[in-house]
């Protein structure tokens, strides 16, 4: 079967809610010798925009996308023993999750799987996440990197909550966003340091914000945690 083929056939299963499928082709991927992010990228993290497509056009709907979702993970399972993992003493700490009135985290696992596999320290806060929690957890690991999601447009403008909680905190953590209603402009006009349009994105933005610049470590102060509170009531062919 040939690279192309595999990849297709990753995102179509996705889209036909298929786990057994999905986990079927992600081996045959593996014996073909098909780089596994790229097939992660390019096959499942493909068949899930589209299943967005379809629920956006009301096409599709909650229990669907759950399906697809568990389809996806599927295939991630199958794939993440054979992705590499970036070796280094220094592994760079990433608080991670979406922000406070937002529930959808497929776009946030994904992102953080391939963090993890580029050698990042994840450490995931889930889904709904207060603004204070961001804060308190960058403080309390000396984070060097916060990513906020969201997939709403009634939650994007707590991302610059957090950025400027962040600083009033004295945390120096930098900032990467992202999530379907976010643009670089946006990015940009809130204050964040890094805006990703997907997963394989992402990690290039991360990389890239540590290469030539050292994040300074968090300046402690007696009132960092819980500073919101109070405003919170490679072969192509296989044969």
């Amino acid at each position: 079967m040939e690279k192309s083929d595999i990849l297709h056939e990753l995102s179509q299963a996705v889209i036909d809610m298929d786990a057994a499928r999905v986990s079927k082709i992600a081996a045959e991927a593996i014996r073909c010798k098909v780089d596994p992010y790229e097939a992660i990228v390019d096959g499942l993290a493909k068949g899930m925009d589209k299943v967005n497509e379809l629920f956006e056009n009301e096409e599709y709907f909650v229990p669907e996308i759950l399906l697809c979702a568990d389809a996806m993970y599927a295939g991630i399972e199958a794939l993440k023993p054979y992705l590499s993992k970036d070796a280094g003493r220094n592994k760079k700490k990433v608080v991670i999750g979406v922000v406070k009135g937002d529930t959808h985290d497929i776009g946030k696992n994904l992102v953080k799987i391939m963090l993890d596999n580029a050698g990042f320290e994840m450490h995931d806060l889930g889904r709904n996440v207060p603004y204070s929690k961001f804060v308190d957890a960058a403080g309390e690991l000396n984070a060097d990197l916060v990513c906020l999601s969201t997939l709403m447009t009634t939650t994007m403008d707590g991302m610059q909550v957090v950025i400027e909680d962040l600083k009033k905190a004295g945390i120096l953590s930098r900032v990467m966003v992202g999530g379907g209603p976010i643009s670089p402009g946006f990015a940009r006009n809130i204050g964040a340091d890094g805006y990703a349009k997907n997963a394989a994105e992402a990690v290039k933005v991360a990389k890239g914000l540590f290469q030539t610049i050292q994040i300074p470590r968090t300046i402690r102060t007696p009132d960092f945690v819980s500073v919101r509170k109070t405003r919170e009531g490679h072969d192509e062919l296989c044969r």
